[in-house]
């Protein structure tokens, strides 16, 4: 078995792992990061093709070099691709592809950790786990098992553009952002009917000129107002972590214009013929199903007692108290409904680059 030893290991090369290695490498502490893809980027080229983000450029740089472009443009998920790929080259970031981590085990006793790969390990005092809020294991529910063959099924990690689906209508599950995004789509393609509870609503029109004003000040309130310190915040976290943020862009009145249909109600049963049934018995009679129901958590290859009952790591501020030397960066509301996206990362990348900075200072013994 070939061994490396790292002082630092970052696991995913999104924007909260690149954004931890530029703060530990200011600090003076040596990392790798490792991801499993081809590219850098790449978790954000596999979404839908129409995605932006909801944040205009300026507020979606990453430490120490802005985002590139008109400041109030909003990003496709391409751009944010190749500036995460720029970012990594610009900032001389060590970023080793095709690494998958298969477990990470403790040493014990806060004597580091093993990252197994393969037939490979990699050694390292410190781990930052920063493979996204909710990894990329789709959250599909049984039933879609007991759906008619005919009714073509996908997640919306599958779903590109509105030419995947056969003709007919078009159900999509869930109404969080990416449910909003793609119904609107589809809906303009044939008859597209939405479902799933309200999760509240942005009432901001994106196109609107009053987005140079709004935006920033809730931009702002995203990072100082709902954090794990007050009690507004507080309510938000098992929201925001177990069904989605607000929809943003998109929102109910634009899919009525184009004819697609909202139903605030839960599909949650399938009907004798394989037909998705509704919370008041109907049976809705579809061609296509997107499923744009989420992910789960997976931190299973984690061989640490970290997972609480809601299946998220018991942290705060990326800070994994048990386990010492273990951080994430990246999760949703890590300290802030900010911490996701791209205009919150940073400061919780900085946060966790000073814990380890310090825990590597107190670590060094005192010589004579």
């Amino acid at each position: 078995m070939t061994v490396q030893h790292v002082d630092t290991l970052i696991i995913g090369a999104g924007q909260a792992g690149l954004a931890t290695g530029y703060e530990l490498r200011r600090r003076g502490r040596s990392v790798l990061i490792v991801d499993g893809l081809t590219r850098i980027g790449d978790n954000w080229r596999c979404h839908y093709d129409s995605l932006r983000l909801y944040s205009p450029a300026k507020f979606d740089g990453l430490p120490g070099m802005d985002f590139p472009g008109d400041p109030w443009h909003f990003p496709t998920k391409d751009e944010v691709a190749d500036f995460l790929e720029a970012y990594a080259v610009e900032m001389g970031l060590p970023v080793r592809l095709r690494t998958r981590v298969d477990r990470l085990v403790p040493s014990g006793g806060g004597r580091g950790f093993t990252a197994h790969i393969g037939s490979e390990a990699i050694t390292c005092d410190n781990v930052v786990i920063a493979t996204g809020s909710f990894s990329r294991t789709p959250r599909v529910p049984e039933m879609s098992a007991r759906l008619d063959p005919s009714i073509k099924q996908m997640h919306s990690t599958a779903y590109k553009n509105p030419s995947q689906l056969q003709p007919g209508p078009t159900l999509v599950v869930g109404a969080s952002h990416s449910g909003y995004d793609i119904a609107y789509e589809v809906a303009a393609t044939g008859p597209t009917i939405l479902v799933g509870p309200d999760r509240g609503n942005i009432p901001l029109e994106w196109d609107s000129a009053r987005v140079k004003i709004v935006l920033p000040l809730l931009v702002w309130a995203w990072k100082h107002v709902l954090t794990r310190r007050t009690p507004m915040g507080r309510r938000e976290v098992e929201n925001v972590r177990q069904h989605g943020g607000p929809t943003a862009r998109v929102k109910a009145h634009h899919l009525a214009e184009r004819g697609g249909q909202r139903i605030e109600q839960k599909v949650v049963d399938v009907s004798a013929d394989g037909r998705p049934v509704l919370e008041d018995g109907r049976a809705l009679d579809v061609a296509n199903v997107v499923w744009a129901t989420g992910f789960r958590p997976e931190f299973g290859w984690i061989e640490a007692q970290i997972i609480g009952d809601d299946g998220w790591p018991i942290e705060y501020r990326g800070v994994v108290e048990t386990v010492p030397g273990l951080y994430f960066c990246g999760l949703a509301f890590q300290y802030a409904f900010s911490s996701m996206v791209l205009p919150g990362v940073g400061r919780d990348a900085a946060y966790v680059a000073d814990r380890i900075a310090s825990r590597s200072r107190a670590s060094i013994p005192v010589t004579a």
